[in-house]
């Protein structure tokens, strides 16, 4: 996804230079694989199998967003975009289905806020300041930002509205700590009708972006660092991937209880922040990389895309698998926490992509509200 520097080759790194600091070095963590495998089965401390099987899931996440964009490179932008919704944020929904099936609905719940969050706050703030040092400004398209934004907001409403219904004609919301909640029947079957709409408009958003108009969304701009894999190769390595996030999402849901007890962490803090940014952590860095190469069109796009893909397919999906897999169904009711933190980073991210350009300030402040917020996350 990276472009060459203006000026064509000249002056650019060699070949495993730019491997390292580019968008191989998630790479270097491979060892903690076999590493982490090997904690879980010696039944060893479970702050280091969860720390082992944390770093282990980066180079994953990595191969599988290498494997995805090849071979949505190949197979034109509908089979694409199929592939990016299926894969692009298939991490966080493999660690998610694993907890879902040992009942940690808080937990999981914590870990979708803390994606939408990592995202809009987290890469969008560090993308922006690292553009912005050395520029007067950055400038992207403000509709294309316009319309990423407003599906936050759609998205924003939908979560919120079932925790109103909660307060209104329940027990009030989650408490933080909690690890599954037991709701009434009908705050159940309308998060599942919610999760449909969300899921339904996710797709009209693929269609708007990646058909009807997508000369808005797809900036042309050259991809000369493509390694070039073959589809073979590419699902191959898909498939590669997959298994080792499975069995390291396995190992780390496996220690998430013990080890936040172990670390002094509650596992709200876990999965709203650590979890959250382990499994965003290669295209977090793909965020930054286009940001200081100037396509702030391409940077915005994957902080804030990513954030709406959570929110309208991934999250949906997990409301739906939960009436399959685990004890029971889990509902759209987030704890006040998440949904103090949820409304206000989604008004801030439009606040910031309105006029279509930012300033390496906008990226500090942006950074600031994702510490007070992961600093009352950790007091919660």
């Amino acid at each position: 996804m990276e472009s060459s520097t203006t000026g064509g080759g000249r002056g650019r790194p060699p070949l495993n230079v730019r491997f390292f600091i580019g968008e191989g070095w998630p790479y270097l963590l491979v060892p903690f694989i076999p590493v982490a495998v090997g904690l879980d089965l010696a039944g060893a401390d479970d702050s280091l199998i969860f720390g082992a099987s944390a770093l282990g899931i980066v180079p994953t996440a990595a191969l599988m967003g290498r494997a995805t964009e090849e071979l949505a490179a190949r197979s034109g932008p509908g089979i694409g975009g199929f592939l990016n919704v299926t894969f692009g944020n298939a991490p966080e929904l493999i660690i998610a289905l694993f907890a879902l099936a040992e009942g940690l609905h808080e937990v999981v719940k914590a870990s979708l806020i803390g994606s939408i969050l990592g995202n809009i706050l987290l890469v969008l703030g560090v993308a922006i300041f690292v553009g912005g040092l050395g520029r007067d400004r950055q400038t992207f398209n403000p509709t294309a930002a316009s319309v990423q934004t407003t599906m936050l907001l759609l998205a924003a409403i939908a979560l919120v509205m079932p925790a109103i219904f909660q307060l209104v004609h329940g027990d009030g919301l989650p408490r933080v700590g909690a690890e599954r909640i037991s709701f009434d029947a009908t705050i159940e079957v309308l998060s599942g009708i919610v999760a449909g709409v969300l899921i339904l408009t996710y797709v009209a958003g693929l269609v708007f972006s990646l058909k009807t108009h997508r000369d808005i969304f797809n900036p042309e701009y050259e991809d000369d660092d493509t390694w070039g894999w073959s589809v073979r190769l590419s699902v191959a390595m898909l498939a590669v991937a997959g298994v080792a996030v499975a069995i390291m999402s396995e190992v780390l849901v496996g220690s998430i209880s013990a080890a936040s007890d172990s670390l002094g962490l509650s596992e709200f803090f876990i999965g709203a922040i650590v979890v959250a940014i382990v499994g965003n952590a290669a295209e977090h860095w793909v965020a930054v990389i286009v940001a200081y190469k100037n396509k702030m069109d391409l940077a915005v796009n994957i902080a804030i895309g990513s954030s709406a893909q959570i929110a309208l397919f991934v999250a949906p999906v997990l409301v739906l698998a939960a009436f399959f897999i685990g004890p029971g169904p889990m509902p759209l009711v987030f704890n006040g926490f998440e949904v103090g933190a949820i409304v206000l980073a989604v008004l801030i991210a439009n606040y910031v992509t309105q006029e279509g350009e930012s300033t390496w300030f906008e990226g500090v402040q942006l950074l600031a509200v994702y510490l007070i917020l992961a600093l009352a996350f950790g007091f919660a």
